[in-house]
């Protein structure tokens, strides 16, 4: 436990951003989840939702919770997950 004024004030500020952090991290997390799933039912429907993604990916890097290179990483399996399904779909509907 923190003994000093200033070690007091540093705790809670580490605690707040903890938790500002998580809700980010969570957020992305359920985001890209959602897409994910939604690529494997209906591969029109997370085509749309790919700008709306990627934005979120760009906001938590802009905050700080993620790395650069992260948020690219999975922007770039999110975006080849979905034109995957949306070039099966395709094909599917061709035969």
């Amino acid at each position: 436990m923190a003994n000093t004024k200033q070690a007091k004030k540093r705790a809670a500020q580490s605690e707040r951003r903890r938790s500002r952090n998580r809700a980010v991290v969570t957020k992305v997390r359920n985001i890209v989840r959602g897409i994910r799933k939604t690529s494997e039912t209906d591969p029109k429907a997370a085509e749309a939702l790919l700008p709306s993604t990627v934005s979120q990916l760009d906001m938590a890097v802009r905050k700080g919770v993620l790395h650069k290179k992260t948020a690219s990483r999975l922007k770039s399996r999110v975006t080849l997950s979905t034109t995957k399904a949306t070039k099966a779909k395709a094909a599917s509907a061709a035969k």
